[in-house]
């Protein structure tokens, strides 16, 4: 007699709806980025109970409360040790990183190259506005040279830090730029940063209306071009260096570079991690374990 199952259900957006609405300001930016990310994981029939969102703080690191996933709310520019360490536990987990450009790439900026370094198989979506929304509009830094906000009411006077250079010149392995006003390309570019085997970067233009007058939606739809409609290699390092390079009066999203020979990961190389995840592994030492420490240290 044969038994027959019912198939599996598969996953749609509404199975990642957390019970709490997204509280942004209305217009902001991140709506589409959460939308983007949501639709990513159904299409990728990634279950909820085996996802994991980890963000630090600010406007967009509150991503993870709108998720039905689980998640962590970090502190402010330590979202990738945790999920560092949250991957490194359970390597069966998809663990995403989320936060802002002040974040990420202000108090967080050593932890960005570490783990950039390290290639743990994460990835890390940066929401940059250009300013820090949360705290009420100061410059951050990828606030642009001259731009008045209300710490630099003469301009500011520092340049902006560029972030997908640092990401080259740092090793990572996926380097993306998406707009959440372009949320069928951001798609795209979070399903292939998912599956990418190691870090993978997706740096997010997210206008932040509330606090931004300057980077707007309608500024980056004039600025902005896909790099895949204009010829763009992005197994080739060398044009990958000189679009990140690229600012001006047209500025390039989409897939900046993919190596396609990753080196191996940390969690790949760790002779602990060799077999199976640590959170399956029974907890303490067995007697032969303990004996064998106490006459190595003895």
């Amino acid at each position: 007699m044969t038994t027959l199952t019912a198939p599996a259900k598969k996953l749609e957006l509404k199975d990642y709806k957390a019970e709490i609405p997204p509280d942004w300001c209305p217009g902001c930016g991140d709506f589409g980025v959460l939308n983007a990310l949501m639709r990513a994981c159904a299409e990728l029939e990634v279950p909820p109970h085996e996802l994991l969102v980890v963000s630090g703080i600010g406007c967009s690191s509150n991503l993870p409360g709108f998720l039905r996933a689980y998640g962590a709310h970090s502190l402010h520019g330590r979202a990738l040790p945790f999920a560092t360490g949250a991957k490194l536990a359970n390597t069966s987990l998809t663990v995403i990183a989320t936060g802002g450009d002040g974040d990420g790439y202000g108090i967080g900026l050593n932890h960005f190259i570490q783990a950039m370094r390290r290639n743990i198989n994460i990835t890390y979506i940066v929401m940059n506005n250009e300013i820090y929304g949360l705290t009420t509009g100061q410059v951050s830094p990828t606030s642009e040279h001259g731009m008045v906000t209300k710490s630099t009411p003469q301009g500011n006077l520092e340049h902006m830090l560029n972030p997908l250079a640092l990401a080259l010149a740092s090793g990572c392995g996926y380097i993306a730029r998406g707009f959440s006003g372009d949320p069928k390309h951001l798609l795209k570019l979070y399903m292939d940063g998912i599956q990418h085997p190691g870090f993978a970067l997706i740096d997010v233009f997210s206008p932040c209306v509330t606090f931004n007058k300057q980077n707007t939606y309608h500024w980056f739809r004039d600025h902005v071009y896909r790099l895949e409609d204009n010829g763009h290699d992005p197994s080739d390092f060398h044009m990958a260096t000189d679009r990140a390079l690229e600012w001006g009066a047209k500025i390039p999203i989409g897939l900046f570079y993919r190596n396609l020979n990753p080196r191996p990961s940390l969690d790949q190389l760790d002779p602990a991690l060799q077999n199976g995840p640590l959170v399956g592994k029974p907890p303490g030492l067995t007697k032969e374990q303990r004996k064998e420490l106490v006459e190595e240290f003895m």
